[in-house]
């Protein structure tokens, strides 16, 4: 058994109760990359799974992109541990070698087709709910990404139901990266990195914006330690009629 702090517990026992993320009776599908975001996940609600006062059950699911990884380790890592666990075969790498364009953006390709298909799946057996890996760093990039290239104010909600009816949900998203970090390296987590992204293997344009942004994110920081306290806190009082959005605005 993994230990997981009680800190990192805390943080994300206070988010489902204030979002009503995961509650009685729910089946709930966990995107599982075997990245440390998810992995952790997994562990966390297969932990509360066990000792919270109300029943879920949950499923991690994992996509086979058809490229020929290895996902034994990580499917050997869940049946030791008692987390349930599926690997879904499926043909996202071969469609991408027709649609990709040479030169172009992977990632958001590859989400598309990653999230797709773990859509169609909890559609097809049940699920009501899945569960993203994403936590406060990549909401807080999200967001500078979205402000600084694309003339947006968004972010990564806690949850938002899909236009298919599911409810998307992200119990890590008041978690800090470093600390899901810290929680992988002190249980010696056997993570998958780069190797498994089909992207690798062609010839497109690495996604700066995100790298610069988490650059940019970290220097910020260095000046002022409370970065993310601030950004967390202003993620939760939105003031809309100081923008320039004339439907919103207080006449």
């Amino acid at each position: 058994m993994i230990e997981i702090s009680k800190k990192l517990l805390k943080i994300v026992g206070k988010t489902n109760a204030k979002y009503d993320l995961v509650g009685e009776g729910d089946r709930v599908l966990l995107g599982l990359s075997g990245g440390k975001d998810s992995l952790m996940l997994a562990h966390i609600l297969n932990h509360r799974r066990r000792v919270t006062p109300f029943k879920f059950d949950f499923l991690a699911v994992t996509i086979d992109y058809g490229m020929g990884e290895d996902l034994s380790v990580l499917a050997a890592h869940c049946k030791a541990h008692d987390i349930p666990h599926k690997v879904v075969k499926t043909d996202i790498y071969e469609t991408a070698q027709e649609k990709i364009r040479e030169n172009s953006s992977f990632c958001s390709f590859f989400s598309r087709m990653r999230r797709g298909a773990l859509y169609r799946i909890a559609q097809e057996e049940g699920f009501a709910k899945v569960a993203l890996g994403h936590h406060l760093d990549d909401a807080a990039e999200s967001f500078f990404m979205n402000f600084l290239y694309n003339g947006a104010l968004r972010a990564m909600p806690p949850v938002y139901r899909a236009g298919n009816g599911l409810l998307v949900i992200r119990p890590l998203i008041m978690v800090r990266e470093r600390q899901l970090i810290d929680a992988a390296l002190h249980n010696n987590l056997p993570l998958i990195g780069d190797e498994a992204c089909p992207g690798m293997r062609f010839d497109v344009k690495m996604p700066h914006a995100r790298a610069a942004t988490k650059s940019l994110l970290a220097n910020l920081e260095k000046e002022n330690r409370q970065l993310f306290v601030s950004l967390k806190a202003a993620f939760e009082h939105i003031h809309e009629s100081t923008f320039f959005d004339a439907e919103r605005l207080e006449r």
